[in-house]
Parts: structure tokens; sequence; C-alpha cells
């Protein structure tokens, strides 16, 4: 029972390491959801995956990150609907799932790849925003060090000095 505290930290710790470290390594991107306006489809403090496809395989009813026409901040919202303008350039508008219209711009996608949601973590968001913390980030990942070396340097013992008469 003693040792139960100390491997629940660290599989906790083993938690955290995989959901920043695996699916950046699978080619997902991560984001995390700073706004409601997706409701219970991707709640505000998820962290969102999302994997990089081409533009021309978005669809209706995707889940896309972007940055809206004159905006600074990405947005993580469902495409609504895709037309094209006279051109043939094909255009998307969006809408949170909570929002009661679509959102007020059309645009089109800049890029030839872009991020579509695939997963997302519930209230993950919020861990790797607490993490931006300097001072929180040092405890999370020196305080487990630091009680790893201790635990290593207890378990090791001096080698007695064997006298001379104790092999007789």
């Amino acid at each position: 029972m003693r040792r139960l505290p100390g491997t629940i930290a660290l599989l906790g710790l083993l938690a955290l390491g995989l959901v920043m470290l695996v699916p950046p390594l699978l080619g997902y991107q991560r984001y995390v959801i700073e706004g409601g306006s997706m409701g219970a489809a991707v709640p505000r403090g998820s962290i969102a995956y999302e994997e990089v496809v081409p533009a021309t395989e978005i669809r209706v009813g995707d889940v896309i990150t972007y940055r809206p026409p004159r905006r600074q901040r990405l947005i993580t919202h469902r495409v609504a609907w895709i037309g094209h303008d006279p051109s043939g350039t094909r255009l998307y508008r969006t809408k949170g799932d909570e929002n009661g219209s679509r959102d007020p711009w059309t645009f089109r996608l800049e890029d030839a790849n872009q991020a579509r949601v695939v997963f997302h973590l519930p209230l993950g968001g919020y861990v790797l925003e607490a993490l931006r913390d300097r001072p929180l980030r040092i405890a999370v990942i020196g305080g487990p060090a630091l009680a790893i070396a201790v635990a290593a340097l207890a378990g090791i013992r001096p080698l007695r000095r064997r006298s001379a008469h104790s092999f007789g």
C-alpha cells in the first residue's frame, strides 16, 4: 500500500507522456479547444487531434481547424457548406454545433492541405494549458525525476568490508 500513490503518479505521468508524444509521432497535430461552440462534439478544454489531408478531401460534416478571414485566432468548427465561386474555386462555410446559425463568412482554404479533427481527448487541454506555466512544468517534470533519483540512491547499500577472519 505504501507504493500505491507513487505507482498512480507514475502511471499518470506515463499517460501524460503518451498523450503528448505518441499522436505527433503518428502524424497528428493537436489543438486545445478554448471555446464552447462545438458543444459535446469537441468540448471546451479538449485536445483535438487532427490529421492533415488534401483540402479537396474536406467534406460537409468534417470538423476543421482554420483561421477565418480577417481573424487572428484559429477556430475549430464543422463544415456546413461547400460551394464554388465563379472561377471554380472551392468556398466553405462553417458552423459551431452549439451556434444558432452558420458563421457569417465564406472562405477558401489557402493551402493545399487542411487539418481535420479525427478524435479528441476531453479535458486534456486543461492539462496542456497548465503545463505552459513554467513553475508547474518544472514541478511536474522535476518532482518525479527527483523522487526516482532519491529512490534509486536509497536502494544503494555500501559494500561491507570483509575481515580476514570471515573466510575461516
